[in-house]
């Protein structure tokens, strides 16, 4: 499954253009590695998403083409969430 249509199925980011978007600007990697919206993902493989204030790391549990909200959950693990550090001044 890609990567964008990973990330909008598990709700991890609502909309799959904005799943693109992200993997566009080099805010998503997967095993460690810059990842494009059209990356294949497979079953283990450990996803790392930066937003603004922080970064979810996670592995994926299961590729499904479409599940319900109440199973979105089921198809990753979370990890790690890690705070950013931001610049203010």
């Amino acid at each position: 499954m890609r990567l964008d249509k990973f990330l909008k199925v598990s709700r991890i980011i609502k909309r799959r253009t904005v799943a693109k978007e992200a993997g566009e600007a080099g805010k998503v990697k997967v095993n460690s590695k810059l990842a494009k919206p059209s990356t294949v993902l497979k079953v283990g493989d450990i996803v790392e998403v930066s937003y603004f204030k922080k970064t979810i790391v996670f592995k994926v549990l299961s590729l499904q083409p479409s599940v319900r909200k109440e199973e979105a959950k089921d198809m990753f693990e979370i990890i790690e969430i890690k705070e950013n550090e931001c610049d203010s001044e």
